[in-house]
């Protein structure tokens, strides 16, 4: 059992929201123990703490989303992502608008800011949240399932009708570096046919081709061409540990993803939650089940106070 980590110093990028399109800055900052990782949305003086929880989650389409009081943070996966890969579990990341910036489209930009800060141990003990019973969610040919493993690892499967992808499969062995060196690299990606469409319901107003893998009918339109060859599967993995983090500890088990996609990942997270008796809280000391009187693992945790 490891120790909890934040990272060292303040640390800020700027960029511009995938969907909105709008500018945004980002600041990562420390946070004490047992905080989780907690979106501040700053507007002048006024803040908004936004934690990291299912039980904020809400409604979006082509991301994941909270929000806390009517203030929206949306497209956090990636960071998410970078922040949990990295084994990060306790920051205030801060933005002064509505949506994370989108950088190169993939994690590896806050990958390198997590490195610039320093990842540093704390004085407690990390919890794990331990399958011991499988939980399954299913929408047609579309499921996501998380069964007992020893260790943490993920097996995600896609099929597109596209000659670059088809079927691709990829089975992650979750680590820091496996996090840094096979997944926090591969891009966002979207079809040339499905842009102007997006763009007519409001989204994809930042997308580029310098963050966004872009498909045409028979191949990829960036001119720098793909990370990886399987670049896509990659994503969607990166995409699933990102939201997972939406549980609020990381968790030991083997998800199984096929045809999956953010709300059906949130889904599995609401499903842990719900069924109480597949798995078990293991503390620095020892195990213990999932008190009855919680509706979220995130009301374990002390309630979060801003101190930056």
């Amino acid at each position: 059992m490891r120790f909890q980590q934040t990272i060292g110093s303040p640390v800020s990028c700027s960029g511009v929201g995938l969907h909105s399109g709008q500018p945004v800055t980002l600041t990562l900052r420390p946070a004490p123990p047992n905080t989780g990782i907690v979106f501040v949305y700053r507007n002048g003086s006024e803040e908004t703490l936004l934690p990291a929880a299912v039980s904020n989650k809400v409604p979006t389409e082509l991301c994941t989303a909270i929000s806390v009081n009517g203030r929206q943070v949306k497209t956090i996966e990636h960071l998410l992502s970078a922040l949990v890969g990295m084994e990060v579990d306790n920051v205030y990341a801060e933005v002064d608008a509505g949506e994370v910036p989108v950088l190169d489209g993939s994690a590896s930009p806050f990958v390198r800011l997590i490195r610039t800060a320093g990842v540093i141990p704390q004085t407690r003990r990390q919890s794990y949240v331990k399958i011991t019973q499988p939980i399954e969610v299913v929408d047609g040919a579309r499921r996501v399932r998380i069964e007992p493993s020893s260790t943490p690892k993920i097996t995600y499967s896609i099929h597109y009708d596209h000659p670059l992808i088809q079927t691709q499969s990829y089975t992650y062995a979750c680590s820091a570096l496996a996090f840094e060196q096979d997944i926090a690299t591969a891009r966002t990606f979207g079809f040339l046919h499905e842009v102007e469409a997006l763009w007519a319901r409001g989204l994809g107003k930042g997308g580029t081709l310098e963050n966004t893998v872009i498909l045409s009918k028979d191949g990829v339109v960036n001119e720098s061409g793909l990370r990886f060859q399987n670049e896509f599967v990659r994503h969607k993995v990166l995409d699933l540990i990102g939201d997972i983090a939406l549980l609020g500890f990381p968790f030991i088990g083997h998800i199984i993803a096929e045809r999956s996609g953010h709300a059906m990942h949130t889904r599995l997270v609401e499903q842990i939650l719900a069924q109480r008796d597949k798995w078990a809280l293991i503390t620095g000391e020892h195990a213990v089940t999932a008190p009855e009187s919680r509706s979220s693992i995130g009301l374990l945790r002390p309630a979060p106070s801003l101190a930056i």
